[in-house]
Order: C-alpha cells, then sequence, then structure tokens
C-alpha cells in the first residue's frame, strides 16, 4: 500500500517510520511518501527514514516531494501531521495570552484557536486534493491539533477522516507497566473530546482495576497528570494532562510567565534532532524523540491504518462523530472514545452516563468548538471574539475582546481575511 504524510518533514517522521518498520507484518506499506514544503527539512528527513527502513531489512520505497498534489496522488492513506507556521506561530500562541492573563498553549485557549483558525483551511484543502486524487476509499488521518476540531472540520466537508491522538495509547502503555501486564490486555474507559478527558476505568479481562492503580499508585498518577492527589484519590479518576489548563488554570499562568515556553523547548530539541539525522551513521530513533512529545505515536498509527486497512474489528481509542453516544452533545461533534475500527470506520462503544462534573465541562468546550470551527471556515474578527468569549479559559468580554486584536495581529500571515 502507499501510505502519504503531508508534514513528512516533521522531527516526528523517524517515529512513524519506526513504526512501519516493526510492525510491517500488520500493514505491509510498500511506498511511503513524505510531502512537506520545506525542502531542507524534508531532505535530511527522508534519508534519515531510509536508512532507518534500509537498517529494518524493510522494502518499503521513501519518495519526498514539496509537491503535496503529486504526493497524495494514488496514497491508500495520508496521514496529516503538520503545523502551519512552524514552531515561530507556536511560540507566539503560548506567549501574547499570557499579557490577559490567560494559559498560553498550542491547543486548547487562545493559543489553540490561533492553531485552529490557520489550520482548517489548509487541511480543507489538502483533503479535497486527496478527495480528487488519492486512491478510491482512501483515508484521511489527522494527527493536527486541535484534533477535535480539525477532524470536525473534515467530517462535515464529507471526508473519509478518523482523528487520531496519542494520550490514550500513553496512558494504556503506561498503566500496562505499572499492572506488569501485555498493553493489549489493557482497556480504557476513556470519554471527553481532544485534550479534554478522563479515564473512568481501567480493564484487565473484565475487571475494573482502576481503584487499585489509584490505590498503590496515586501520588505518581497525580504528578503525571499535574494535580493535586487527595483530588485523584477523591475523583477515582484520571484526568489528561490537559485538564491541569482548566482546573489549575491560575497556577499554570503563573508558572508559565516568564518561564521558556514548550515551544521554545520543543524548538531546541527539533534542531539537535536535525542535526542527528543529518548524521548518515544514525539509523535508528533517536531517545530524544520521546521528548519532542511523540511517546507511542508510531504505534497508535499504525495500529489505526492496519485496522482500516485490514479490517481487523479491534478497540482502538479515536476521535470520531458522536452520533449519540454522549447524549448530551449533538450527533455531529467529534468526540474521543473507545471504538471498533474495522474497514468501514470507526464505531463507538457505549459510553456510560457521564457525570456533571465532566459533561458540563465538555459541553461547554464543544459550544466553544463550534464557534472556532465557524470561525475558521468563514473568517471575521466577530465569529473569532464570540469563539474566545464562550471558552472556558477565556469567558470574559474584555479579555475576549483584547485576545482578539492580539490574536489577529500575530497571525495575519496566515489569515488572509484578516490582513
Amino acid at each position: 500500500m502507499k501510505v502519504t504524510v503531508v508534514g513528512g518533514g516533521s522531527t516526528y517522521t523517524p517515529e512513524l517510520v519506526d513504526g512501519i518498520a516493526r510492525l510491517r507484518d500488520v500493514l505491509p506499506v510498500e511506498t511511503l511518501v513524505l510531502a512537506d514544503p520545506a525542502a531542507d527539512r524534508l531532505d535530511v528527513v527522508g534519508a534519515m527514514s531510509r536508512r532507518m527502513l534500509a537498517r529494518a531489512d524493510h522494502p518499503a520505497q521513501v519518495i519526498t516531494t514539496t509537491d503535496v498534489d503529486a504526493g497524495v496522488t494514488d496514497a491508500d492513506a495520508v496521514l496529516l501531521q503538520l503545523r502551519v507556521g512552524g514552531q515561530e506561530a507556536r511560540m507566539n500562541d503560548e506567549s501574547w495570552p499570557l499579557t490577559c492573563d490567560c494559559i498560553g498553549q498550542e491547543t486548547t485557549g487562545a493559543g489553540g484557536l490561533a492553531k485552529a483558525l490557520r489550520t482548517v483551511p489548509i487541511v480543507l484543502d489538502i483533503a479535497e486534493t486527496v478527495r480528487k486524487r488519492a486512491a478510491e476509499n482512501a483515508w484521511i488521518v489527522d494527527f493536527t491539533n486541535p484534533v477535535g476540531i480539525v477532524t470536525r472540520a473534515l467530517l462535515q466537508a464529507g471526508h473519509r477522516a478518523i482523528g487520531l491522538c496519542n494520550v490514550a495509547i500513553g496512558f494504556q502503555r503506561w498503566f500496562a507497566e505499572l499492572l506488569d501486564v501485555a498493553p493489549d490486555e489493557v482497556g480504557l474507559g476513556h470519554v471527553g473530546l481532544n485534550h479534554l478527558t478522563w479515564e473512568r476505568s481501567v480493564t484487565v479481562a473484565g475487571r475494573d482495576v482502576l481503584p487499585e492503580l489509584i490505590d498503590r499508585h496515586g501520588a505518581d498518577i497525580a504528578a503525571r497528570v499535574d494535580q493535586p492527589e487527595w483530588l485523584v484519590r477523591s475523583l477515582g479518576v484520571v484526568p489528561s494532562y490537559y485538564l491541569h489548563y482548566f482546573w489549575q488554570h491560575d497556577t499554570a499562568v503563573a508558572a508559565a510567565h516568564g518561564a521558556q515556553s514548550r515551544g521554545a523547548r520543543v524548538a531546541e530539541m527539533e534542531q539537535t534532532l536535525l542535526e542527528m539525522y543529518a548524521d548518515p551513521a544514525v539509523d535508528t530513533k533517536p531517545a530524544l524523540l520521546g521528548e519532542r512529545g511523540g511517546a507511542y505515536y508510531s504505534e497508535a498509527a499504525i495500529n489505526l491504518l492496519a485496522s482500516l486497512t485490514a479490517d481487523r474489528g479491534d478497540v482502538q481509542v479515536v476521535n470520531l462523530r458522536n452520533d449519540g453516544t454522549l447524549p448530551f452533545l449533538p450527533d455531529d461533534a467529534v468526540i474521543e472514545v473507545p471504538a471498533t475500527i474495522t474497514a468501514q470506520g470507526a464505531a463507538a462503544l457505549p459510553v456510560d452516563a457521564v457525570p456533571p462534573l465532566y459533561s458540563g465541562l465538555i459541553s461547554h468546550t464543544f459550544a466553544y468548538e463550534q464557534l472556532a470551527l465557524d470561525a475558521a471556515v468563514h473568517g471575521g474578527r466577530d465569529r473569532v471574539f464570540r469563539a474566545l468569549l464562550a471558552h472556558p479559559l477565556v469567558g470574559q468580554v474584555d479579555q475576549a475582546d483584547t485576545l482578539t486584536d492580539l490574536l489577529l495581529a500575530a497571525n495575519r500571515d496566515h489569515l488572509g481575511w484578516a490582513r
């Protein structure tokens, strides 16, 4: 099969290539196309990818191109991992919201809205090219943040798309280590929106072991998700790390003032990784890549592609249409839950009733996502303002008004309607 990665010049790509090499029995990739407008990065990452596959004695051909149209032609699957504006835009997203004492973050809050505005129109253009040029029934797998909003944009436009995040598989692998069992023995009661989720159960052999996990490892779990241990023990659930920005917002803002941003740290890591990739003697995934934020990315992506193409019918956590799974959200909401994956796509498993403590925040955040997608597709200052006013991390008129102007000023080069 032919797999095309749009954003193939990313330092993430060797993580994906590592998965293709290790899991060749479940995903027979014959051609891997790396498409990216950054030719210099593409040359380095492409050469690294070829060395990795050669070391693994994998027969796949690696093709690099700056022409996305050519890259997706006849592809059986297209993986989207692009970052419009690069790390510079991300660092901006993490800085200007702080002037209003709002969290600066690349996937949520005002910074997350900026990323959605930059990203959605580009992704929709690429998806139209996929519709015209890729193989019949080709899948689009979206790993591009904000995954929930981007995936919803794709689905509303009628594309054959599924969203993917590595938060759930990261928890699965970590819980498996704590429990000393194989990862595929661990099932998650994962529920919410992308980057706004909770693990409400952890099952092994049909038995929920989450209470035992929290009892034995409560301190470690709390540290991993940046919440008080007493809260984790009291709630009996494991919130994703991103709940830190909601439940510990002021603490997160205070810590961000004057500190090096995550984007700046990632930019430094990327430069180091590209230098490593440029070394012709390097043909294995560097350990530093795990710090980049791509842990288990390859397993998540390859497992999803394998199940979509081989009709495996296994269960994975993905981003898909709600269609009644969470009755307090509209059917066209994109939620992140366990689903059965077949050649026809993803079908959500039933979800137990979600308590108001979580469903209220999910509903509130989805209302913002609706307005964010409207602003991303149609543009306009008023739409941006309303999205910010609706966001749980903003929600105040003066802040939303100021943040709107800051957002537009920082993103004029990427938003044609705002120039």
